[in-house]
């Protein structure tokens, strides 16, 4: 195998994840973000299966298993409270050999940090341009600085400036319809089951707990507003839409932090059309900004950088390059793309865009026993590289 020079734009869990993929399969990796200090982006992360299976790949299975949370069981409550279902996640585990953990951002950032080593990102870096001429392809960035490598990785996120590059125009994000508030809370008794992740639902609207590590819930609030709508300090909005609704609702509006609770309009990027332009590669938020409505956001970032780092390792040399990124591209783009499609549809269902489709999908959750949420679940996580 000939060792490449890998240029990674972007330290976000895609980005990490592709340069220790990458690194550990031998290649050279310089990772650079626009950021002066890297903080993680919202609050936790909804890591299922799949995504696990990436991490243990890099050995960091056991890390995360000490860091993520125990979810061990589904629950859907009505804004009153009532129970609507409540199953074990074992069929999932059992299903797809391994278990989802549930993590913040924040450790999950550190744990890959921390298999990098010190010092693996240049910070302050806001790339502005990319280049390609013959084997070469370079960033260049806003202070004049450039790095050249046999490949880009343009991992920048959602808001990517990168993407323009890949695809020849600007691509807009598109508003799913609602607001989310998300943060972290330390398990109560008076909130749900600390194994369980619980939901209540009712008036398009959603409340959820999950368990991550260290004894916190990762909570989040969904309700559906129109593009642009006015905030106000968390708790003053958040008491407002969801006046009446069960008392653990109330309870974790009184426990947040209004300083640490995120308020995230919502928005997904239509599927691109390609993925891959010479020896840039688009990757994560980048690729394929998706609602988080199936959790998916993060596990398909890693996926992506496993894919990447297997198809590169099994390059014929540096001119191959192109063809490689061709086959992350054939590898990758229906699949993410589906998510993007299915996580629409998720959110459409969710939030009320069809009110007789929602009122239907509160009727089902009151029959469910499990089987129909684990199947489209197990559907997700098995139809991954792994």
């Amino acid at each position: 195998m000939e060792q490449l020079k890998v240029v990674v734009i972007g330290a976000g869990m895609g980005g990490l994840t592709a340069a220790l993929a990458l690194r550990q399969a031998g290649h050279e990796v310089a990772i650079f973000d626009r950021v002066p200090a890297l903080t993680a982006a919202g609050a936790g992360v909804s890591l299922w299966s799949n995504g696990v299976k990436v991490l243990g790949r890099l050995g960091l299975g056991s890390a995360l298993a000490a860091v993520g949370g125990r979810m061990e069981r589904m629950c859907y409550r009505s804004k009153s409270g009532e129970l609507l279902t409540d199953f074990s996640l074992e069929p999932l585990v059992t299903a797809v050999g391994e278990r989802p953990y549930p993590v913040t951002r924040t450790d999950l950032q550190r744990l890959l940090l921390d298999a990098l080593g010190a010092g693996k990102v240049q910070l302050g870096a806001d790339c502005v341009e990319l280049e390609q001429n013959g084997d070469l392809a370079t960033a260049i960035f806003a202070d004049g600085r450039r790095a050249s490598g046999d490949l880009v990785v343009a991992a920048d996120g959602t808001h990517s400036a990168l993407r323009q590059f890949v695809l020849g125009h600007p691509v807009a994000r598109r508003y799913v319809g609602y607001v989310n508030w998300n943060g972290l809370v330390p398990h109560a008794s008076d909130l749900p089951a600390p194994d369980t992740w619980t939901t209540f639902v009712g008036d398009h609207k959603r409340v959820s707990v999950m368990p991550v590590g260290g004894g916190r819930f990762y909570f989040f609030f969904d309700v559906p507003l129109p593009e642009g709508a006015a905030a106000d300090a968390p708790q003053l909005e958040l008491t407002r839409h969801f006046a009446g609704w069960a008392e653990p609702v109330q309870t974790l509006i009184r426990t947040l932090d209004p300083s640490r609770t995120n308020r995230i309009p919502i928005h997904d990027v239509e599927p691109l059309p390609q993925l891959v332009r010479g020896r840039v590669a688009l990757l994560g938020d980048a690729a394929h900004s998706s609602a988080p409505d199936l959790g998916q956001g993060g596990c398909q970032a890693m996926e992506d950088g496993w894919v990447l780092a297997q198809l590169l390792t099994d390059h014929r040399g540096k001119p191959d390059v192109p063809d490689a990124l061709q086959g992350y591209e054939r590898a990758r783009h229906a699949r993410t793309s589906d998510i993007v499609l299915r996580a629409r549809k998720r959110s459409d269902v969710t939030h009320g865009k069809d009110p007789l489709q929602t009122a239907a999908w509160y009727r089902e959750l009151a029959s469910e026993d499990g089987q129909n949420i684990i199947s489209g679940i197990v559907k997700t996580i098995v139809g991954g590289p792994l």
